[in-house]
C-alpha cells in the first residue's frame, strides 16, 4: 500500500469514526466514550500525515508508533463501547473494528520495515 493509498484509508476512518459517534447513546457513559472515540480515532490520520513529512526515518518511526498508539487505544474504547452497549449499531461497530484491527497491522508491518531500513542505514 503507498502513502497515499494509507493515508486516503486513515482520513476514511476518521470519517468513519464521527459518522459511528453519533450513534452513541447519550449520557455520562455515551458522552464520555463518544469524545474518547473521536479523539484516538482520529489521530491516526493527523500524526500520519505528519509521519510522511518526518525529518528523519527515526522520526518517521517515532510518528508510526504514535499512530499505533492512538489506533490501539481506539480498540479498547470500542471495545468498551460494545461491551458496555452504547452502541445503537453493533454491525456498524463490527465494521469499524475490522478496519481498526486491519490498520494496527499495516502499521505494525511499516514499523517493522522501517526499524529494517534504519538498521542497514
Amino acid at each position: 500500500m503507498n502513502n497515499q493509498a494509507l493515508e486516503n484509508r486513515l482520513i476514511a476512518f476518521s470519517v468513519a469514526i464521527i459518522s459511528f459517534s453519533k450513534n452513541l447513546e447519550t449520557g455520562p457513559a455515551g458522552n464520555h466514550m463518544r469524545s474518547q472515540i473521536i479523539r484516538s480515532g482520529t489521530a491516526p490520520a493527523l500524526n500520519y500525515a505528519e509521519a510522511r513529512d518526518a525529518e528523519s526515518l527515526k522520526d518517521f518511526i517515532h510518528k508510526l508508533k504514535i499512530s499505533l498508539k492512538e489506533l490501539r487505544e481506539t480498540r479498547v474504547a470500542l471495545k468498551i463501547t460494545k461491551d458496555a452497549r452504547l452502541s445503537r449499531s453493533s454491525s456498524l461497530l463490527d465494521n469499524i473494528l475490522q478496519e481498526n484491527t486491519e490498520l494496527i497491522a499495516i502499521f505494525i508491518s511499516s514499523i517493522k520495515t522501517s526499524k529494517k531500513r534504519l538498521h542497514q542505514e
